[in-house]
């Protein structure tokens, strides 16, 4: 058993999202959203060194040694995959861990709206699923492919920095390739991708021109493609895949979003009313008739009304998403005001369901105690008490 193993363990058995290991500081995880201590003794650089190189695969380590940072997955048989970021920083070695489920979750078990499972129906075309890091993107995704995987016979092929839902093959062939390992970059993967038969392509992100403009001509080729971009907003991300590109492309590049582009989905997490959990609220944008004319016309700007009167087709604005959660009783009104983007819209409701600064904190305080006290039989660093109030030694 690893030595990092306990922590994504405890990170399971609460249910969080990620674990923050860093030398010199607790050990951290992120709980419905919330960055909480595992225990109040800061982590030995040594200990964090010696952990991370315990799993760190040969090429993360050259990887590291060389460039100071290395992304690759990790495997808790039978229980999980982790996203793992391993860092250099001023006091030594980090590494945040993101929990991915041992299998992705359907588009059931997510209650995706029914706009989003039609989109799931296309066989071409441009899918973009934005949001922050962090708002479950990958979650989406995984469930979208899963949903094809099921009903359809073709070639999927996802190209990934690193993989991260394995999917098992059901109806579909599913290639899967991680980026430093099975190809040097999300452009040429999708390059060579071209040239492999695939009915569906999965981009992990469209973080550069030369990415973005392959997977625009794959779609326009009769290929569905599938990516995310680290943007706030449907109509944003439209301006944003437009605007990388030079000024004296940027019309043709509207001409082919605008017969190419199938919908963004743009979504965050709200944590529930409930304390059970988060929910997603998701803005979305379906490429009708009057969207591909507002894209060729450039009027990006007035995409923002197209979604609010596109509510037929299942199109929805972000605040939309958000009163509906609401009007639910799934959010608090204090969190809607919180993630609303016209945050007027929410001004009286914004008080409702703050939760009781006392009552969190000794909630917080006892859980910390109770696992700090499991973690230290495995570290050897003492679990924090009330009788040292938590002081960590001094640092070196």
């Amino acid at each position: 058993m690893a030595q990092i193993d306990q922590y994504l363990e405890e990170v399971l058995k609460r249910r969080g999202s990620d674990l923050h290991f860093i030398a010199r500081d607790p050990a951290r995880i992120r709980l419905h959203g919330d960055l909480t201590p595992l225990q109040e003794a800061p982590l030995d650089a040594d200990l964090v060194k010696a952990a991370l190189y315990e799993i760190m695969p040969r090429k993360a380590v050259e990887r590291f040694e060389s460039k100071d940072g290395a992304d690759f997955a990790y495997t808790l048989e039978g229980k999980a995959r982790f996203r793992v970021n391993v860092l250099r920083h001023l006091n030594g070695m980090g590494a945040v861990f993101r929990a991915i489920p041992s299998q992705a979750l359907t588009l059931d078990q997510l209650d995706m709206p029914l706009a989003v499972r039609q989109l799931c129906h296309t066989t071409n075309g441009l899918i973009l699923v934005t949001g922050k890091t962090g708002s479950g993107k990958s979650t989406s995704l995984a469930a979208m492919i899963d949903d094809i995987n099921k009903r359809e016979r073709g070639h999927i092929l996802t190209i990934e920095d690193p993989i991260e839902f394995v999917h098992a093959r059901r109806n579909c062939l599913i290639s899967q390739r991680e980026i430093g390992v099975h190809a040097p970059s999300f452009a040429a993967a999708l390059h060579s991708a071209l040239r492999e038969d695939p009915d569906v392509i999965l981009v992990g992100e469209l973080r550069d021109l030369e990415t973005m403009s392959i997977a625009v001509t794959a779609a326009e080729m009769g290929i569905l493609v599938m990516g995310t971009l680290h943007t706030n907003g449907a109509a944003q991300t439209v301006d944003r895949l437009v605007n990388q590109f030079p000024a004296d492309k940027q019309p043709h590049v509207r001409t082919m979003l605008s017969t190419s582009l199938r919908g963004v989905i743009s979504q965050q997490l709200l944590k529930r009313a409930d304390g059970s959990g988060r929910v997603g609220a998701l803005e979305i944008l379906i490429n009708n008739s009057a969207t591909a004319n507002l894209i060729r016309q450039g009027k990006l700007d007035q995409l923002e009304n197209s979604m609010q009167s596109g509510a037929q087709t299942g199109m929805r604005t972000m605040d939309t998403a958000i009163q509906q959660l609401l009007d639910a009783g799934t959010i608090t009104g204090a969190e809607a005001y919180r993630k609303a983007i016209n945050k007027s819209k929410f001004e009286a409701v914004k008080t409702q369901g703050e939760p009781r600064a006392s009552a969190t904190a000794s909630t917080s305080r006892i859980a910390r105690a109770a696992t700090a006290a499991a973690l230290a039989e495995g570290t050897g660093l003492a679990p924090w008490s009330e009788a040292n109030q938590g002081r960590p030694p001094a640092r070196g």
